[in-house]
């Protein structure tokens, strides 16, 4: 147990800085679909977006998953679900967390192949999605409990966020 707060430390730092990914990525992908005749610009954020997603999110991602692996090894009785609801519902905030990841990789390849059809509100949208699940993981981890009443007001209050980026706007 003498290396676990190193590895934690090094979790948290690994976490923030796929986190960094999670959040700007989805915002060059509304740069370039909402810029896509401006070619130089969208030659430019392409590099971008490469070199987030491959040099900072996913070594970062991975670097999350090993340090968290290794604390649960180290630490194994936070597997007992029994007496820790909450790090089953922080995992599957996480497996939908590296679902998400992994999307952003897709949708990058769709952008630097000129075939992704979605649109700058749909990517808006879709940027609200790692805020979310941050903040329930967070919330699980530091209050080490599983509470179904503020998973349900964080998940109903996103999806009304979603709700107001993706509903049309009225003509005037």
């Amino acid at each position: 147990m003498e290396y676990y707060t190193w590895v934690l430390t090094f979790h948290v730092v690994a976490f923030m800085s796929w986190m960094a990914m999670l959040f700007y990525l989805p915002r060059l992908f509304v740069y370039h679909v909402e810029n896509i005749e401006k070619k130089e610009f969208v030659e430019v954020v392409k590099i971008q977006e490469y070199k987030i997603y491959k040099y900072i999110g996913a070594p970062a991602m991975w670097a999350t998953i090993f340090s968290g692996a290794t604390m649960l090894a180290l630490n194994p009785i936070l597997l007992d679900f029994t007496q820790n609801p909450w790090m089953l519902a922080k995992l599957l905030s996480l497996a939908l967390l590296i679902i998400y990841s992994l999307s952003l990789e897709k949708y990058r390849k769709d952008l630097e192949n000129n075939t992704c059809k979605k649109s700058g509100k749909f990517f808006r949208m879709y940027n609200e999605m790692p805020t979310m699940l941050s903040i329930l993981i967070v919330g699980y981890v530091i209050t080490k409990s599983f509470s179904i009443l503020f998973t349900a007001i964080i998940v109903i209050l996103f999806a009304y966020i979603s709700y107001v980026i993706m509903k049309p706007k009225k003509a005037k």
